[in-house]
């Protein structure tokens, strides 16, 4: 009996401890490093060149986090070149309302892979900006988290 509610209490720890690892963050710089392993000693993986781009944190150690991007692309990044995330990227297209309601005026159409900064949200729609315009997506059909 002992046996099966520690092992329970182990389990509910541990995918508590996993859950609790994955949050979204956002690219400080237009140039970050992504590097193999959580050291400096590491060797560059591959370089992101767009600031505010949206990653999913699905690890740490020490001062380094392990990322993953909307293309399953992975790699260590220092804590330093991260924020707290602001942004998100459309999965799909979608159409850009100047209020939050599908009846509201279209204001411009987002095509797929865009990145989009978020000012806030509510219910099922986020305020954004988009280069030369600003508005209000549904969240649906978008990579990031929505606060």
């Amino acid at each position: 009996m002992y046996k099966i509610i520690y092992s329970l209490f182990c389990l509910t720890i541990i995918i508590s401890t996993s859950v609790a690892e994955e949050t979204f963050v956002s690219l400080k710089k237009n140039k970050v490093n992504v590097r193999y392993g959580p050291s400096f000693d590491s060797d560059i993986k591959y370089v992101y060149k767009k600031i505010n781009l949206p990653l999913k944190q699905i690890d740490k150690k020490e001062n380094f986090r392990r990322i993953i991007d909307l293309k399953n692309n992975s790699g260590w990044i220092h804590v330093s070149q991260l924020k707290k995330n602001n942004s998100v990227i459309a999965t799909q297209n979608k159409v850009l309302f100047k209020k939050p309601s599908a009846f509201a005026k279209p204001m411009a159409q987002i095509e797929k892979g865009r990145l989009l900064i978020v000012d806030k949200c509510r219910e099922k729609w986020c305020k954004i900006k988009s280069d030369d315009y600003q508005g209000w997506v549904k969240t649906n059909h978008i990579w990031g988290l929505i606060n």
